[in-house]
């Protein structure tokens, strides 16, 4: 029991390290753009928000299961069980959701000039502020059931039926049809983005690969040798590479949910649900790694300030000489 504790609280350790740095490194990196450039391009407003809710997911999360697990801090009370399940249900699907709309933005990108599909990327690109309110709006009504049946596992809960077992803390439900429910509406906010987001991947998908045979044709034509892949390609290319892990992830939290809700009597154990927060969380923990290899003002930005600091530091040992 306790070497399971012990690799309990490693994952989700190793999970805060990775994904706390990294999402705030995007943070900065945008916080920074946005200063200098005066403004944010719609893409790198999302990835923002993106990078934001991320971050919400493996702080608030991950990190205080892992403080709890070694006996350094434990906040999950009743009350503490409540805040910590509700924020991170919340930001868990606003990190979907967010994950959607950016795959979507990227898919009307690859519309021609003066469709109206292109017009629909313009209208989204106005509207972003908005998008953003009402998916927070919708993902915190939807995570209301956290507040209502989240309770610490110190209350000797664990006898009670209709409960789902999340070490610290139970969620424990009235009845069986309450279960039910809550799991479909779950599982619900998490399908309806992944096929709709899976469809804008495999749209982006052929675009690249027509728009690749378009210019391997022109270059054949003309006997031109071209550089890299364009802006727009590579943001498509992260987009898909994004999405594909939120499937590859989101597809087996999802899949353990499912066996979660199957079984009739509250388990004794935590591991189905630190599995589906372990793989749930490791999107948020990755995922911005892409985006800061992928992203080339994200890239320069910090190359540019890893330069200057090792100049800086070149100046000073040289004057200590």
């Amino acid at each position: 029991m306790e070497s399971e504790m012990t690799t309990r609280g490693l994952l989700y350790l190793s999970l805060s390290v990775l994904g706390i740095p990294g999402n705030s490194i995007v943070i900065w990196a945008f916080v920074q753009l946005s200063y200098f450039e005066r403004q944010l391009l719609p893409a790198d407003a999302i990835v923002l928000h993106l990078a934001f809710a991320n971050l919400m997911v493996v702080g608030v999360r991950c990190l205080l299961e892992s403080l709890a697990t070694f006996k350094v801090c434990n906040v999950f009370s009743s009350t503490g069980c409540k805040a910590v399940i509700f924020v991170y249900r919340t930001s868990r699907s606003l990190s979907i959701w967010l994950t959607f709309v950016l795959s979507a933005y990227q898919c009307l990108s690859t519309a021609a000039p003066g469709s109206r599909w292109a017009t629909a990327r313009t209208a989204m690109a106005k509207n972003l502020g908005g998008i953003f309110l009402l998916l927070w709006l919708l993902n915190t009504s939807m995570s209301s059931a956290a507040v209502l049946y989240s309770l610490s596992s110190s209350n000797n809960s664990s006898l009670m039926k209709h409960n789902i077992n999340v070490q610290f803390c139970y969620v424990r439900f009235p009845s069986k049809l309450s279960v039910d429910a809550n799991g479909a509406v779950q599982v619900g906010r998490d399908l309806v983005p992944m096929i709709l987001m899976t469809t804008a991947s495999v749209i982006i998908l052929v675009f690249l690969y027509h728009h690749s045979h378009q210019i391997k044709n022109i270059r054949g034509n003309t006997n031109s040798r071209g550089g890299g892949p364009s802006a727009e390609q590579r943001a498509a290319i992260t987009v898909v590479t994004l999405v594909t892990l939120y499937v590859t992830f989101y597809g087996v939290d999802n899949g353990l949910w499912m066996y979660t809700l199957s079984v009739k009597e509250t388990m004794s154990s935590s591991v189905v649900s630190d599995l589906r927060i372990f793989f749930s969380s490791l999107y948020a923990a990755i995922s911005p790694f892409v985006i800061i290899v992928s992203n080339k003002k994200v890239n320069r930005l910090l190359r540019c300030q890893l330069g200057e600091k090792a100049l800086q530091s070149t100046k000073s040992d040289g004057h200590s000489v």
